[in-house]
């Protein structure tokens, strides 16, 4: 028999949801197929059978669960589950061939305070939540049960206001959703323990655009100011150091291998900050078609935890034309985080003393003041802008 535990998915959450069960309970599964489908606050992953085996499920869909904690057993072929005495610790009370009784089943079995006795009478050698409905009180009678309706857990969703993200009607409080409540708490973190920074410069997009519109034709891939960034800041890793390293404590920082530049994104369900990995030695089509697949898994909600995992700065995109500035929250376990804008018209002088209209932006870089100081982050961003207003240097790459 071999323990399906739930495995320590990332270092933000402490409890995760069990969406839906792939396999059903009792059902033989092959190593490598799907057996559950947990839900973090950011992402969703899938468990596959390391082995094969029967599926016992001891988790309803709907319930939370920790890393670590128990929540189905593959059985080999031919062994016998565990005895009902056994799923709660003690010692069998009955042989294990006599009746086998699942995990949820055992609960409402508590719950209700349906007996053994019941349970035998049912004449199944398994038994499972399901079973059960028909021995459900309200009793009118010894021996005579009234069948009632269970009430169902949506696939996805907790029972419970705490749950859903709502509290009760009438009480006039809001409780944000579970994505939210995860936001507020890395906000609390960073504004807690990391003395932070902001730097602004204007810098001029207009031959920027135009680029990315010539790269859009030649890579036949969505090219923006978002891909021409995290290409620059990527670049920037040997020579601004401690602006991807890794804060170890408040004196010392571990130094980056490679550029991971995480970028927000936001299509309405929350915010995710997905990863672009090793970005300074990676073509801008690449980098390109990362961005897309990201915007794509935002609203189809596929993301994994391995998407959202391994950044070391951060990329926050404001792309609301009215926005103009916007100071990031610095991650924890990050020194830096950039802030872009939506470009904007700008009349300038030109040269020859005449007039031309410009996009620019400004663009922020937050910083952790511990590791990071004022001429740093002019010099980071001064590094940007230059790579910005001329995005063609250097490049003859897919």
């Amino acid at each position: 028999m071999t323990e399906i535990r739930v495995p320590k998915l990332n270092n933000n959450d402490t409890v995760y949801l069990l969406v839906e069960w792939a396999a059903k309970d009792g059902q033989a599964v092959r190593a490598g197929e799907p057996l559950v489908v947990l839900e973090t606050s950011k992402a969703a992953e899938e468990l596959v059978a390391e082995e094969d085996g029967t599926l016992l499920c001891l988790l309803e869909a709907g319930a939370e669960c920790a890393p670590g904690q128990v929540i189905a057993r593959l059985l080999a072929d031919g062994e016998a589950p565990p005895s009902p005495a056994a799923e709660h610790g003690a010692s069998p009370a009955t042989p294990d061939h006599e009746v086998v009784v699942t995990a949820p089943a055992l609960r409402l079995m508590d719950e209700r305070g349906i007996s053994m006795e019941q349970v035998r009478a049912l004449g199944r050698k398994v038994v499972r939540r399901a079973d059960l409905e028909s021995l459900l009180a309200p009793w009118a009678g010894p021996g005579n049960p009234v069948s009632v309706t269970l009430p169902t857990i949506a696939p996805g969703r907790a029972s419970g206001p705490a749950a859903s993200g709502t509290v009760p009607e009438g009480s006039g409080l809001i409780e944000p959703s579970r994505a939210q409540r995860r936001v507020a708490e890395v906000v609390e973190e960073s504004h807690r323990d990391i003395p932070s920074a902001f730097t602004v410069m204007r810098v001029d997009v207009t031959d920027a655009l135009g680029f990315a519109r010539q790269e859009t034709r030649r890579l036949r891939v969505l090219i923006g100011l978002p891909e021409l960034l995290v290409r620059a800041t990527g670049r920037l890793l040997d020579r601004f150091p401690l602006c991807f390293a890794t804060p170890v404590d408040g004196r010392r920082a571990r130094r980056a291998v490679s550029a991971e530049v995480g970028v927000t994104v936001d299509v309405g369900g929350g915010m995710v900050v997905p990863v672009v990995r090793d970005a300074g030695r990676r073509p801008l089509g690449e980098i390109a078609g990362d961005l897309t697949r990201f915007r794509r898994a935002a609203l189809d909600g596929t993301f994994r935890e391995r998407d959202l995992q391994g950044g070391n700065i951060m990329l926050t995109l404001h792309t609301d034309a009215a926005v103009v500035m916007a100071v990031p929250v610095v991650f924890p376990g990050q020194t830096c985080a950039l802030s872009l804008a939506a470009p904007r018209p700008e009349v300038v002088e030109t040269r020859d003393g005449g007039f031309a209209v410009r996009k620019v932006i400004l663009l922020g870089l937050a910083y952790d003041h511990r590791f990071v100081n004022g001429r740093d982050s002019a010099e980071f961003l001064g590094a940007l802008r230059t790579a910005l207003e001329s995005p063609g240097d250097g490049v003859s790459e897919r």
